[in-house]
């Protein structure tokens, strides 16, 4: 290979304007992204602004105005970012981006069969969004995943399950959602009881129980819990059942308190409930290993 072409003209090569011209293109993209940023932080902050007002008062239900405010940033980051993508180009390269834009739209008619998974995500996390199917904070379950909605994006939603794993989701692969969060809730009990013992009084004593706890409890409650009365023959017992309605999210915390309650109040009437005992066979033709007469037989062999 002949250098001597690069040799002989290597001196006649400008490189005090290519290192300006360097230099510049180095500060250029240094203050795109600095105003990139400094842009971004202002309309994060301005979309708080807008959710909730200065008297402190919701312009929307808090989950809804969490779940908008998600989705608005998941689309300003990626309207910022495509916006420094092309304005970078254009000063560094001097490439016409409007060339770039006619290429891209052709090129996407290429590729959009291949990115057919992308579209489905965003026009899923938008009919999410308009539908209302869930917001941010609420507990739900969909497909096999179950947990509290972090973020709705534009593409994707982020679940986090009771054991604290992060479930990122497709929005395009939530065809169906079980909301855990609205309406009233259902709160069930199940006791059992032996045959034996007088359901009268100890449905009595769960009426009791109801009582007092719907007067702690206040507003979380909907409906009273009320007895329902046996509603199951078992092997050995009877079941009694316990239902209450309350506001979301409280009704775990009603039924771990109703089954405290009716446990102590049937340990203080002296009404029992069922105890589980272990049966433990042995063959009686076998002796132990601790027979006496072998024991002794062990011994002597060991004097000998």
């Amino acid at each position: 290979m002949n250098f001597s072409w690069i040799t002989e003209n290597i001196g006649y090569f400008d490189w005090q304007k290519f290192g300006f011209s360097a230099l510049y293109k180095v500060l250029y993209i240094v203050v795109i992204l600095v105003v990139a940023r400094v842009t971004y932080g202002l309309l994060i902050y301005l979309l708080k602004r807008m959710l909730v007002d200065r008297k402190g008062k919701h312009l929307l239900d808090e989950r809804k105005a969490n779940t908008l405010f998600s989705l608005l940033r998941s689309v300003l980051f990626y309207v910022i970012t495509f916006t420094v993508f092309l304005t970078s180009i254009k000063n560094i390269f001097n490439f016409d981006t409007g060339t770039l834009m006619a290429s891209a739209s052709v090129l996407g008619v290429a590729i959009g069969f291949g990115s057919q998974s992308l579209v489905k995500d965003i026009i899923g996390g938008f009919f999410i969004l308009f539908e209302d199917q869930f917001s941010v904070g609420e507990l739900v379950q969909t497909g096999e995943f179950t947990g509290t909605i972090e973020e709705t994006g534009i593409r994707t939603t982020h679940i986090r399950a009771w054991g604290g794993e992060l479930h990122i989701i497709p929005n395009g692969s939530i065809t169906a959602v079980t909301n855990f969060s609205r309406g009233k809730m259902l709160a069930k009990v199940e006791i059992q009881i032996p045959y034996d013992e007088d359901l009268d009084r100890a449905m009595g004593v769960m009426s009791t129980v109801c009582e007092e706890v719907t007067l702690e409890f206040g507003e979380k409650i909907i409906e009273a819990p009320t007895v329902q009365g046996v509603t199951q023959f078992g092997e050995r017992n009877v079941v009694l059942r316990v239902i209450a309605f309350t506001q979301p999210d409280e009704q775990w915390s009603l039924e771990r308190e109703l089954r405290r309650r009716i446990h102590s109040a049937f340990l203080k009437e002296g009404i029992r409930t069922p105890q589980f005992q272990s049966i433990i066979m042995t063959d009686p033709m076998k002796r132990s290993s601790t027979d006496p007469q072998e024991t002794m037989m062990d011994s002597s062999k060991t004097e000998e």
